[in-house]
């Protein structure tokens, strides 16, 4: 294929065809048209199961919704970020374009009720009526992927789509090349804190610097086993969540009361799975992040004396945030709400707790640390211009302080060059960063030439995505 000479419109989808972006998570999936703002449809990447006369999904939102009998949570990927289920992958990012952009396909006019076949006829087949339309059959799309991705899950994702979607074009980014783009920048240092790990990729003129890729668990899940441990240790009383599902009223009670509430009971067989409500936790975790939750912004850590001799602790205790839990238990959290996050930063402010899935960090695992490393593997001519180009998106980094606290570290760590750290205010820009690169990417007329066309993957087959997608 010539890349001076742009691809017939039949081998490509067209120009004035859309192309689809799908961007999928550990926390949500998200999916939209090229040259939009923001996703159209954003969908949780956990589903239900539960079986009723057979094995039945629940994909979306519905989740959140009808405790079912039975109802399991279950995640297609894995913590790094990697699919490790991918039949229920497959179906889940289908449904996340399909119950938004792409509709369903118009099904056989002949079966529509109005021509009931009378008893003990056989129905004529209409002739050119496709039996199976493809979902993706008018759509190229483009995905994203994580750094780290292995060959063989970037080889079965392009499968999926010519195969399965039949897709007439396809492409896969790498997410951290795609939030440098929707920041204007082509090469940056791009710190990505997502629900399941935080990642330090450095981009240099649009490629990936795959030795400086850096990531460790310590995402916005971590995060929230570190407000669970940190509950278990409250004063003046240990606290419990319990989800909205399980209560049926309260009455309002003074702050650090017990609850005063009625609680929902079910039956054995008629309760959910425990992962339901283990979801459903998560749910009011997150609206305590968002907040109460609080990085310390330093100078210094949190442990540490203040410039004028006063320890942090001491400073931080000064203010408090009120918070309410669904059962009507509330109290102000002092310096407790900025301990919880602190490990991100000081391996060694962990809250050990037994039940926890997550291992205590090691220093190696903090952000300063993994940029130091990231920089360190990096040509050194390239640094300076990488510092000043620091990119910060994800969910998790929208923690109140998280910026200051950030530059705070780097200042300490190269005092010399100039820092300059280029954080969106706007939330939907912060956590849908890499939609919204895929998204100008997708929709740029030089981009036609990237796209691998069906013809190309008839003739290559899937590891052509290893040799055009860099």
């Amino acid at each position: 294929m010539n890349p001076s000479i742009p691809p017939s419109a039949a081998e490509y989808g067209g120009d004035e065809v859309s192309a689809i972006v799908l961007d999928p998570g550990y926390s949500t999936t998200r999916a939209g048209f090229a040259g939009e703002d923001t996703p159209k449809s954003l969908v949780p990447t956990y589903y239900g199961k539960y079986s009723g006369e057979s094995e039945k999904f629940l994909f979306g939102d519905d989740i959140f919704v009808t405790p079912r009998p039975g109802l399991s949570i279950h995640n297609p990927v894995g913590r790094d970020g990697i699919v490790e289920d991918w039949d229920m992958a497959q179906r889940l990012w289908e449904y996340s374009f399909k119950s938004r952009l792409t509709g369903q396909k118009p099904g056989n006019p002949m079966l529509n009720g109005l021509n009931d076949v009378p008893e003990g006829e056989l129905p004529a087949d209409m002739e050119g009526v496709e039996t199976e339309e493809k979902p993706l059959a008018d759509s190229p799309l483009l995905m994203t992927e994580c750094g780290w991705n292995p060959a063989k899950a970037r080889e079965k994702t392009v499968e999926i789509a010519m195969e399965n979607w039949g897709t007439p074009a396809y492409y896969l980014a790498k997410s951290g090349v795609l939030v440098a783009f929707a920041s204007g920048k082509a090469s940056a240092l791009v710190i990505d804190i997502g629900a399941s790990n935080i990642s330090i990729t450095p981009v240099h003129d649009g490629m990936v610097l795959k030795r400086g890729v850096q990531h460790s668990p310590l995402g916005g899940d971590y995060i929230s086993s570190q407000i669970r441990a940190s509950f278990k240790s409250n004063s003046p009383q240990p606290i419990t969540i319990t989800p909205h599902y399980l209560i049926s009223s309260k009455t309002a009670v003074e702050p650090g009361q017990r609850p005063q509430a009625t609680y929902k009971t079910f039956d054995p067989e008629k309760a959910p799975d425990a992962s339901y409500r283990r979801l459903l936790e998560e749910r009011t975790l997150t609206e305590f992040k968002e907040s109460v939750v609080q990085v310390w912004p330093g100078p210094g850590r949190l442990s540490s004396l203040g410039p004028n001799g006063v320890p942090n602790e001491e400073v931080a205790k000064s203010s408090g945030r009120a918070f309410e839990f669904p059962d009507g238990y509330n109290q102000t959290f002092g310096v407790d709400r900025y301990r919880v996050i602190e490990s991100l930063f000081d391996s060694k402010a962990h809250i050990a707790d037994p039940d926890s899935e997550f291992q205590a960090p090691t220093p190696a695992q903090t952000i300063p640390e993994m940029i130091k490393a990231s920089l360190s593997a990096v040509d050194v001519d390239i640094r300076p211009h990488l510092l000043q180009n620091v990119v910060v998106t994800g969910a998790s980094s929208l923690i109140f302080g998280f910026n200051d606290r950030l530059n705070q570290e780097l200042m300490q760590m190269f005092p010399s060059p100039r820092v300059r750290i280029s954080a969106p205010g706007n939330t939907a820009e912060r956590r849908f960063g890499s939609w919204i690169g895929g998204s100008i990417l997708a929709s740029l007329g030089t981009f036609h030439q990237m796209w691998i066309s069906k013809k190309e993957y008839d003739e290559h087959g899937p590891n052509i995505v290893e040799k055009r997608c860099k």
